[in-house]
């Protein structure tokens, strides 16, 4: 591993980028070192000016190109027992320890750690780097940045996302639709429980319809992924106050993970309908104040590329792999693909290893992406 690669790696892992900060200390950081190649790299802020995308591209303005992309976010440590300091790099025997080494800070370190090597080249496509934030909260942030690509009247042909897949070429993943449901009801002494409407319990026929549908999709498989079908699960729940209070307020958030081909917008019509047509009815007939309310908290669409794609054969002879499959786990590739650049994932590191306290990457996976790199650098070359 060349010291390069380990001090940026180091350095990445040092910003705690958790979703719920501020990631500009790091965007600044990789904004300087691109600088200092002669890299002109544009930021897109959010709106509260506390968060921002980093998009630059190396070589020619024009053609059709590739595009790298990682988010800079990283999940939680609140609560995990660490035996290393999170937010500083410990090497011990080929692993690398920190919070985001696996997903997916070692990315990025690969990335820029060929930085030298990527202008050192005449390219004849040019190479973009695009670094996104708020991913691990839904995808949120990298849509300025595909709503930009969208909009450009040439668009990169390939775009590369270095998820953690331990350098296997990746070519598809399930959507997610995540929404929160509140239950307004109206509150009473439970001693007059008939003169109350029980918010919780209107919630929970909500939820049994939910577990009904999620019943339901189990019928319809795809054999290319684990489970071979699409998801749905209530992850929480909050309502009431007391015991001896019908309970005015019961809120719980729910997610679809559905097949790339099969968007649960149906699920949810008929949900909304069940709520607005049969239950708020009975509901108001003790109060008009009641109520059913959704709100969608984040989506985005399944990624399915076809593993014989010309993009897809060349990522395996960049990787040194044919080995493609899909992965459980959701990517921002989806956008990507639905702006019109053809989309694939492979990175180094396992997801089995993010997430988790101790994360760690390891200086094999390393070494191979930064092969894949290289494989990729000489395709560019003029």
């Amino acid at each position: 591993m060349s010291s390069s690669l380990r001090d940026l790696l180091e350095k990445l892992i040092s910003f705690d980028t958790t979703s719920r900060e501020s990631n500009l200390e790091l965007i600044h950081f990789i904004q300087r070192y691109l600088a200092d190649y002669g890299i002109a790299a544009q930021l897109l802020p959010d709106e509260s000016g506390r968060k921002a995308n980093l998009f630059a591209t190396i070589g020619p303005e024009s053609g059709d190109g590739v595009i790298l992309s990682g988010h800079t976010d990283v999940v939680p440590v609140d609560g995990q027992r660490w035996s290393v300091p999170p937010f500083e790099l410990t090497a011990d025997r080929g692993r690398y320890y920190g919070r985001g080494c696996a997903d997916m800070k070692g990315f990025l370190a690969c990335v820029l750690a060929s930085v030298p090597e990527f202008v050192a080249q005449p390219l004849r496509q040019p190479l973009h780097l695009a670094f996104s934030y708020d991913e691990e909260v839904g995808c949120l942030g990298v849509r300025s940045l595909t709503d930009q690509i969208a909009a450009a009247g040439s668009k990169p042909a390939l775009c590369i996302i270095g998820e953690p897949t331990e350098m296997r070429p990746v070519y598809g993943h399930k959507g997610k639709l995540a929404m929160r449901c509140h239950v307004k009801g109206h509150a009473c002494h439970s001693a007059y429980t008939p003169q109350g409407v029980n918010a919780i319990e209107y919630a929970s026929r909500l939820m049994t319809r939910l577990i009904d549908e999620g019943e339901r999709l189990t019928t319809a498989c795809d054999a290319r992924f684990e489970p071979a079908f699409s998801t749905l699960q209530i992850g929480t729940i909050e309502g009431g106050v007391a015991l001896n209070i019908v309970p005015q307020s019961c809120q719980f958030d729910f997610e679809i993970r559905h097949l790339p081909d099969a968007p649960p917008d149906a699920i949810i019509d008929r949900l909304i309908d069940y709520a607005q047509n049969e239950l708020l009815p009975a509901m108001r007939q003790k109060s008009d104040d009641c109520s059913i309310t959704f709100h969608p908290l984040s989506r985005y669409p399944g990624l399915l590329t076809h593993p014989q794609h010309s993009y897809s054969r060349l990522l395996a002879e960049w990787c040194e792999s044919d080995d493609f499959s899909t992965v459980a786990f959701g990517t921002e590739g989806g956008l990507f693909n639905e702006a019109g650049v053809t989309t694939l994932i492979c990175g180094p590191g396992s997801m089995e290893q993010g997430h988790k306290p101790d994360e760690y990457i390891s200086e094999d996976q390393l070494a191979r992406c930064m092969k894949m790199l290289n494989n990729l650098t000489r395709w560019l070359r003029v």
